[in-house]
């Protein structure tokens, strides 16, 4: 077993960069066309070069795959696939050996169907498994038992054949939702989190941590006031989720985590999936005897406009220092369009997302960056028949899903056997694009304007200069289209630090004093004792406090 590494800042999650791993994309040692842990073990030195602090690993346990790794069939080991538990233990060693923590991916809002426990349930209506997932007896008429539609479209219940029963799943019916008012759930996945604890990682993401608890009178959602039945894609999106997601008693079981995980040495974490869209509620979730840290989606939802970023950073920082908590700022994740294609695509997009980086690195608290992003990596249009998204299969191709950020890493400019670009020596399970190699890790490493070069100085140097401070910030006089805000550095005697993004259309000539540590742009220059930032461009400025 593995124990978590030595302390070098207390707590390290308030401050840490985090790279998101998915990992059937990520490197592949096999050869069969899934990334897996012995791949991820090959790539560590890479990850320690980029200057990453902790890696997240998306879930790695035995599947059906029906969701990609998020239809969990057993909680304690690992897919074959993938690995084994000692292939595991090997990679979380050698990733505490360079300094890198490592936080795994739970799934507690709901199991695969063919999880032990659903496969009794449905064969046994008496037995206590039956209790642990969310059946119901459906309306008149043979319709189901409420109006609840699937995240990923159609609707949130299925029939088991058995008379009217039916099981609710907010997502693929391959993945029934677990009940969590059943005592048996909530000790079940106590002893989920004790084994991969003790076997010695730093963290733990839970997905949809939002919606482990349900309407307890199953009553229906109503109709969002601010939808029409015309414009919403599926029947999800036209209802406001006030039954499905947020309930009050979620809190509780957060309560017992936070207590559970503060007993075990080296300040593990617990890190949650919040998709809220009201930081209010969000914050309730990182109290001091809840999460140790939400995702913020508010920035990530925004477009290339300061005004819209700006009020996402402020409303974020007011609502989660209020409760004493540390803001979690993320750009993209496997679930959402890659932002450099969000922020314009192409060259503009490219310009940007280099700007952004300074942007969302320069930000007080935690960060997490999504693997591909350091590359510049943008979405891919996955051809149709290549497609293995649920989302596109449940709304009828109405949407086409995330397969284009998932694509696997290039890593190498030459394509080699089956096309992969260095990831794997067969065919990657999701195509990649002509020109890939050209965005590769080998390819951007000898090139000191690459994109992963950048990112590369921008974790070097928010190291160096001291940025690590978690905490508020101020926001210096600017035009309207341009970020700016200054931020004390770590250490109390080291002065501050100015964060610069101009997202309009034409250069801007500032009134800073400082000097210039790291920008996104070359043409950035201090001229008739202004500082000239070009559009779509950032630079950080190291001034006295």
């Amino acid at each position: 077993m593995s124990n978590a590494p030595e302390l070098s800042e207390s707590p390290w999650w308030r401050t840490a960069v985090t790279y998101q791993i998915y990992v059937r994309s990520f490197a592949d040692d096999d050869g069969d066309g899934l990334g897996d842990l012995a791949g991820i073990r090959s790539r560590l030195g890479y990850l320690s070069d980029l200057g990453v602090d902790a890696v997240w690993i998306t879930p790695f346990y035995p599947t059906p795959d029906h969701d990609h790794g998020y239809d969990v069939a057993d909680y304690y080991d690992i897919d074959p696939r993938l690995g084994d538990l000692a292939t595991f233990d090997a990679l979380l060693a050698e990733a505490h050996k360079l300094g890198i923590r490592v936080i795994v991916d739970l799934v507690p809002n709901h199991s695969s169907n063919e999880h032990p426990w659903f496969r009794a349930a449905l064969s046994n209506p008496d037995g206590p498994e039956h209790a642990r997932y969310l059946f119901a007896e459906g309306k008149p008429g043979g319709e189901p038992p409420n109006n609840w539609g699937s995240v990923f479209g159609g609707a949130a219940w299925t029939r088991t054949g058995r008379g009217d029963e039916w099981y609710l799943h907010l997502f693929t019916p391959e993945q029934p939702d677990l009940n969590w008012r059943n005592p048996e759930v909530v000790e079940e996945f106590d002893n989920v989190l004790r084994f991969w604890l003790d076997r010695g990682v730093d963290g733990i993401r839970i997905d949809v941590a939002h919606g482990l608890l349900k309407d307890a009178a199953l009553r229906d959602n109503p109709v969002h006031p601010d939808r029409d039945a015309n414009g919403a894609a599926t029947f999800y999106e036209l209802l406001e989720q006030r039954y499905t997601f947020d309930q009050e008693e979620v809190h509780d079981i957060y309560r017992r985590w936070r207590a559970l995980v503060d007993a075990y040495p080296g300040d593990r974490a617990l890190v949650g999936e919040v998709f809220l869209w009201d930081p209010a509620r969000v914050a309730r979730y990182v109290r001091p005897d809840e999460l140790h840290l939400a995702f913020n989606f508010f920035l990530l939802g925004q477009h290339w406009d300061a005004t819209d970023m700006r009020q996402a950073i402020d409303l974020t920082l007011g609502h989660v220092l209020a409760v004493g908590a540390t803001p979690t700022w993320v750009l993209s994740n496997h679930d959402v369009v890659r932002h450099a294609t969000r922020y314009g695509a192409g060259r503009v997009g490219q310009r940007r997302a280099r700007a952004a980086a300074l942007l969302l690195l320069g930000l007080p608290g935690a960060a997490y960056l999504y693997q591909g992003e350091e590359l510049g990596l943008e979405e891919v249009d996955v051809p149709d028949a290549s497609r293995q998204d649920p989302v596109w299969f449940r709304t009828g191709g109405d949407r086409p899903g995330r397969d284009g950020c998932r694509v696997p890493l290039p890593w190498t400019v030459e394509p080699g056997a089956g096309r992969g670009f260095g990831f794997t020596t067969g065919d990657p399970w999701l195509p990649t694009p002509d020109g890939w190699g050209e965005q590769s890790v080998e390819a951007q490493l000898g090139d000191g304007a690459s994109m992963l070069t950048h990112y590369r100085e921008c974790l070097r140097v928010r190291k160096a200069v001291g940025m690590r401070a978690a905490g508020a910030l101020s926001w210096l006089d600017t035009p309207a289209d341009v970020l700016a805000f200054r931020r004390p550095l770590a250490g109390g005697d080291r002065g501050s630090i100015d964060v610069v993004v101009n997202l309009g259309e034409g250069e801007a000539r500032l009134d800073l004093a400082g000097g210039m540590v790291l920008s996104s742009d070359t043409t950035i220059r201090a001229e008739n004792g202004k500082l000239v930032v070009p559009a779509d461009a950032a630079v950080w400025v190291v001034g006295p406090q």
